[in-house]
């Protein structure tokens, strides 16, 4: 069964001024749509097709390098649309507020210490929020598409709130200055959605 582009949960409009529109639209049916067609191109006529793109990514190592990129690109996308919200920004509250406190002793050690996972990746990637399998919080850092569920990372875990500094995402707005995108970002955040995550 192919893969199919999600459709955005808001306008392309709606994350203004912090991602202007035509970044949000040429990221989302242009680079999101290509590596959505590029990833089904690439598990056409094989085993992978009736996978789910996490079963996907956890045996990552067996796929070729156009899997690799694509899939990742596919997966990173999808959870990055909705772990934003034009009603997001503040902090979050409750089990996932606590366990972020029990790990970077305050919310605010947290949001320094993935600003620079994100503004310190070299070249193009994402920095991740993730859960562990021993349930423990941490901070990590993937390249180009990589991501936090594929086999060989050096870091694994349950994806929960994701950044992409790929530069398409941002360099309309903000050129070179990836720094400022990474502090708009925070006003963005829908922490319903990473506490679900969370929860789940």
């Amino acid at each position: 069964m192919a893969f199919k582009l999600p459709d955005l949960p808001y306008d392309y409009d709606a994350l203004e001024p912090y991602i202007d529109i035509r970044t949000m639209e040429i990221h989302h049916t242009k680079h999101h749509g290509a590596y959505t067609s590029k990833l089904n191109d690439a598990i056409q006529g094989t085993p992978a097709e009736s996978l789910s793109i996490e079963e996907i990514m956890a045996s990552m190592s067996e796929y070729p390098v156009a899997v690799r990129n694509n899939g990742g690109g596919y997966f990173n996308h999808n959870l990055f649309w909705t772990i934003l919200s034009p009603d997001g920004g503040g902090v979050p509250e409750g089990e996932l507020l606590d366990a972020i406190n029990r790990k970077f002793g305050s919310f605010g050690n947290f949001k320094s210490e993935f600003s620079q996972a994100a503004a310190n990746r070299f070249g193009s990637g994402w920095a991740w929020l993730i859960r562990k399998e021993d349930g423990s919080l941490a901070v990590t850092s993937t390249p180009n598409q990589d991501n936090p569920l594929m086999d060989f990372v050096e870091v694994k875990g349950i994806p929960l709130l994701g950044l992409d500094v790929w530069e398409h995402a941002y360099y309309l707005k903000y050129q070179n200055r990836r720094p400022d995108y990474i502090e708009a970002f925070w006003n963005l955040v829908n922490w319903d959605e990473v506490a679900r995550r969370f929860s789940k």
